[in-house]
């Protein structure tokens, strides 16, 4: 019988070494490019840092979001929106309190009713500055995120395939769903995101698929299918949807640290740059370290078990059985703990490969494989259907284990 339980906690994590990609095990540095931990959100941070849109700039009319029925005119940074005052209170609690306001009278010494969303400037609808007779409310929001917002609002949300353009797109209406409470945009928004950052094991060996897919399609080292995992969990925390961060961080730690904190080049900036906070900075450090020590823990513990796992299977226990076994974790060993340039610490997917006996670890069959670490079973040994069996259904029930260990591994609350 395995372990209940050997899997690190809060209390019982210990060193580890370097940082391998993600799976299936790389060739080397270059392998691990299917997206950089550049981040998507340096637009959006570069609005917040000019908060608002340049004075000196002719505001010019939304191509499309410009109705000539609608009753208001949003501005966000130098773009105008006209849109109906009614399509934003049925949707938003927000604006239908904002448009109940009282609002003056043309010769009032006060020109603007007046509300602070969040920690922004404050709201104010303009009565004397009319735009073809409709009163101005100034957002102090990206005019593409406004762009989007609107659109999702009239048109209903159109989300891509989570590649880094349309999280670029989903953020940005994320964003402003939460800020003017727009829940029916936010719930659909985080409902799309889980997809490429779920909460279960079986919607992550999804998302893996559809990676190694990709990979297969772009070539190795060529796929960029998702997006940052810093700039989601960037967002996670601004929107407060802490149902993405456990898989955001354990993508995030299958980076070498070398790429987390020093590659700057035309991929984009590195982790470093980026508005991750220490908290959480020391949250993925402790993570990495963790996962590291749970591969060990499994590699080991299916030596030491491997006697049990075999003889629940058989009255006595076949030589063949226990060479094959001997041969697994002697090969898991050299390529996932001693082999620094081939190592990996993707235990999810370090289990799920030993589930495959006679695995022949990291290594290309010939050109025509496209995948790295193709599976294969030794023609020269004879494999134990039962014993095959029975690893399968251990490590199946050991990466259900891990998937539950990961928000204590990242010091998460969720």
């Amino acid at each position: 019988m395995m372990q209940a339980s050997y899997y690190p906690t809060p209390i019982m994590i210990s060193a580890s070494g370097h940082y391998p990609p993600k799976s299936p095990p790389p060739n080397g540095l270059s392998r691990r490019s299917t997206h950089s931990p550049k981040s998507s959100v340096d637009r959006h941070l570069q609005f917040a840092a000019s908060a608002g849109d340049n004075p000196l700039a002719e505001p010019s009319k939304h191509t499309d979001l410009w109705f000539c029925d609608g009753s208001i005119v949003l501005r966000a940074e130098d773009t105008l929106f006209r849109v109906h005052k009614s399509q934003l209170a049925r949707h938003s609690p927000f604006f239908r309190d904002l448009f109940s306001l009282p609002q003056p009278s043309t010769d009032s010494t006060t020109s603007s009713s007046t509300v602070v969303a969040n920690r922004n400037p404050a709201l104010q609808i303009d009565t004397t500055n009319e735009i073809e007779g409709c009163p101005v409310l100034r957002l102090y929001d990206a005019a593409e995120d406004v762009d989007n917002l609107l659109t999702a609002l009239y048109d209903g949300p159109s989300f891509g395939k989570n590649d880094s353009a349309d999280f670029r797109m989903v953020s940005g209406i994320l964003r402003l769903a939460t800020k003017y409470l727009v829940d029916s945009l936010r719930t659909k928004a985080l409902v799309h995101l889980s997809r490429a950052w779920p909460t279960s094991l079986k919607g992550w060996d999804a998302r893996e698929d559809l990676a190694r897919a990709d990979e297969m399609q772009s070539g190795p080292g060529m796929s960029n299918i998702y997006p940052s995992p810093a700039d989601v969990i960037i967002l996670a925390r601004e929107v407060n949807a802490t149902s993405l961060l456990p898989s955001a961080f354990y993508d995030l730690s299958r980076y070498h640290y070398t790429q987390i904190f020093e590659q700057d080049d035309e991929s984009g900036p590195s982790i470093a740059h980026l508005p991750l906070s220490n908290a959480d900075l020391q949250r993925l450090a402790l993570g990495k370290e963790a996962s590291q020590h749970a591969i060990t823990t499994l590699i080991r513990s299916m030596g030491s078990h491997s006697h049990s796992l075999l003889l629940g299977h058989h009255t006595h226990t076949h030589r063949s059985c226990r060479r094959d076994f001997s041969e697994l974790v002697a090969l898991a060993t050299q390529h996932y703990l001693f082999d620094r340039e081939r190592g990996c610490t993707d235990p999810l997917y370090v289990a799920e490969e030993l589930g495959q006996p006679l695995y022949d670890f990291g290594q290309a069959s010939g050109a025509d494989d496209a995948r790295f670490g193709e599976s294969r079973r030794s023609a020269e040994v004879s494999e134990c259907e039962a014993c095959a069996r029975a690893l399968a259904m251990w490590t199946t029930r050991e990466r259900e284990r891990m998937w539950k260990m990961i928000p204590l591994w990242f010091r998460l609350d969720v």
